[in-house]
């Protein structure tokens, strides 16, 4: 069994659509730390369910990425969509030359073993936990973490469509906005599957 670490249902119905049926929900409030890159927040998140959970975890974490913000907001884009909205990142941006944009997620995976490298990221630090444990004066290896990352990319436009949630209307992909297609158009291109399908073969592969 796999748990899932979401509070949002359409998550895992996405991912079963990958994984199959052995993909539970786990609704565990781990910290989201501060970084300017997503694979580090998801890493972390991943070694704190797999101590709460004591079982198998995978931790997602996503971002929108404007090139001409030098990919600002990032991982700060669920911060900044409740600070200023979404049409007031879409204005910003298309007063700029430069609209292009991406969708990134990296899953973390970690179910207390090691793994090889390759072909896909390993972290190893485990920076907060090190220092409190030297604090006490005992040493206890780190929780390595296993991530997948999946990038679509497009271009910020007018708000489109009806459909998905958060930027889904400002983000066009092959000229068509995540907000007009359908979920299983969406599911099919987006950037949470390109990671889930990445995962899913590997998964497959360590769990035979």
């Amino acid at each position: 069994m796999l748990r899932y670490v979401t509070t949002n249902r359409g998550k895992v119905r996405e991912a079963r659509e990958y994984l199959g049926s052995g993909v539970q929900q786990l609704d565990f409030d781990y910290t989201e730390i501060q970084a300017p890159e997503l694979g580090p927040i998801a890493a972390r998140g991943a070694r704190e369910a797999y101590r709460y959970a004591d079982a198998p975890v995978l931790v997602d974490d996503a971002g929108l990425f404007l090139s001409a913000f030098d990919g600002f907001p990032g991982p700060y884009s669920s911060y900044v969509e409740d600070k200023l909205g979404v049409d007031r990142v879409a204005d910003l941006t298309l007063a700029e030359e430069n609209r292009r944009a991406s969708f990134r997620c990296v899953l973390a995976y970690c179910d207390g073993e090691g793994f090889d490298a390759s072909p896909d990221p390993v972290d190893r630090a485990d920076r907060a936990v090190a220092a409190a444990e030297d604090d006490a004066g005992e040493e206890t290896d780190a929780l390595p973490v296993k991530l997948f990352e999946g990038v679509v990319r497009g271009r910020i436009v007018d708000p489109r469509g009806d459909g998905g949630f958060g930027y889904d209307p400002v983000f066009e992909h092959d000229g068509t906005t995540f907000a007009e297609m359908t979920a299983a158009e969406k599911n099919a291109v987006s950037h949470r599957g390109r990671a889930l399908a990445k995962f899913g073969e590997w998964y497959r592969e360590r769990t035979q």
